[in-house]
């Protein structure tokens, strides 16, 4: 991601109406993720829970846009202090900041790269959740969103995209959000359920997708978004990068939804839908560091690579025991991982820098500034977290009792159910009076 740069005043620049509506754009774009998430995840766990899992992808846009306002873009983006946070009294509020005022070294108001970063502040807690399904308090996840951006969101994008930021300096190339959004919010996913442990008959019973189109829906809804979340990560379209962005987007993509397809069709015999979808958002994922690095051939082999790497590590929750209900780990962290180390491969030094990787002459040096970035927010973001779960499950419990998860966490948690199968469907008025027939009288939703 485009990050502040010093001009001199001479070659200052002024207020790009086009690059502004760009931006805008994007950043609705990038909101409308978290709704997309929303129904994909909500569409692959069961009946009794889907509800739930909407909730707590939407709570956070809630929960971080208040807090990115009152504190979450200066800690992120403001002076620079011992390369590990920052802090500007003028963004506290929001309230000192010119509506003409530029981000600096950009064509863009600040207001406009704020609320741009907001969408992604906004969905990275919302990653987590996948991994949390059917088991743990709303109330509780609520604090943990809250205490989760603070403590480790906002001080991590500082070091990656912040000016003064450690890993920024150091040169790790992050265009979109590998280290600072997936790695992230994979680790911390990992750290949590180490914690929080199993559901109610993992590995025993089936935990079946109860709506296979609501995930495809979700999927289709975050390529889209997706677009926004990686081409206006340039902050302007001046150049053509951001143009090369979108389209190693949307040519990852692709290739990793083919090769998860191929691998599922060796491995088991079968195309799945939910294999296409998983596919798609593992290029999504690992073409989000390296796309502002490699040519569109590069994108095809991040894409493929990734979408093989997810497909296997998805299965790793079964040999190792931990619980991952909705594969947070085995796509957003692996790849997250994938994506920023094959930067240090298949980096051209002909798109947003001259650095390049292996693979074209540029030697060992980005592997191994890549490879620090992804070990360092890996290995923060897990212990981070697995403390603050820690915290909050010794304090008010994060799970449920064993009796309101098998019951369903959408009665219990949220006094509804997703769906209606009491026949007050359409024709209901003309039906009112009529005497139920026993097998509807007794017709019960399938948890």
């Amino acid at each position: 991601m485009a990050s502040a740069i010093t001009t001199l005043a001479a070659d200052a620049p002024t207020l790009s109406a086009a690059n502004t509506g760009f931006m805008l754009i994007c950043s609705a774009l990038v909101m409308l993720m978290t709704p997309g998430l929303a129904f994909f995840y909500g569409g692959m766990v069961r009946v009794k829970s889907s509800l739930n899992m909407l909730m707590m992808s939407f709570i956070s846009l809630g929960i971080v846009t208040i807090l990115w306002v009152l504190y979450g873009f200066s800690l992120a983006f403001g002076t620079d202090s011992g390369s590990l946070i920052g802090w500007n009294s003028d963004y506290v509020g929001l309230s000192g900041i010119g509506i003409t005022e530029l981000w600096d070294g950009y064509t863009i108001p600040v207001y406009v790269f704020a609320v741009f970063q907001l969408m992604f502040a906004v969905i990275t807690p919302a990653l987590i959740s996948g991994a949390l399904a059917d088991r743990v308090k709303f109330s509780a996840w609520i604090l943990f969103t809250a205490l989760w951006v603070t403590v480790v969101y906002f001080p991590v994008a500082h070091w990656v995209w912040g000016a003064g930021g450690w890993l920024f300096e150091m040169g790790v190339i992050d265009f979109a959000g590998g280290t600072a959004v997936h790695i992230n919010a994979g680790a911390a996913a990992l750290g949590v359920i180490l914690v929080i442990g199993k559901r109610v008959g993992f590995k025993k019973d089936p935990m079946r997708p109860h709506s296979l189109p609501l995930v495809m829906l979700g999927a289709g809804l975050l390529w889209f978004g997706w677009f926004g979340f990686n081409a206006g990560s340039w902050l302007g379209n001046d150049d053509g990068v951001g143009a090369v962005m979108f389209v190693n987007t949307q040519v990852a993509t692709a290739a990793a939804m083919l090769a998860w397809l191929a691998y599922e069709k060796l491995r088991h015999g079968s195309f799945t839908t939910l294999g296409a979808a998983s596919g798609a958002v593992a290029g999504l994922v690992a073409i989000t560091p390296a796309g502002g690095a490699v040519s569109p051939l590069g994108a095809i082999a991040v894409g493929a690579i990734a979408g093989v790497l997810c497909a296997m590590a998805v299965g790793l929750k079964y040999k190792f025991g931990y619980d991952d209900s909705l594969d947070v780990v085995g796509v957003h962290l692996v790849g997250g991982v994938a994506g920023s180390l094959l930067v240090g491969l298949f980096a051209t030094g002909g798109v947003q820098s001259d650095v390049a990787g292996l693979f074209y002459g540029g030697g060992l040096e980005q592997l191994g500034k890549q490879a620090v970035g992804v070990f360092s927010v890996l290995a923060y973001s897990l212990v981070a977290s697995a403390v603050l779960a820690l915290l909050l499950d010794k304090t008010i419990g994060m799970r449920v009792s064993e009796d309101d998860e098998v019951a369903g966490i959408d009665q219990i948690e949220h006094a509804e159910t997703a769906y209606d199968f009491s026949g007050a469907g359409g024709g209901a008025a003309a039906r009112s009076t009529a005497a139920p027939t026993p097998s509807a009288a007794s017709k019960k939703v399938d948890a």
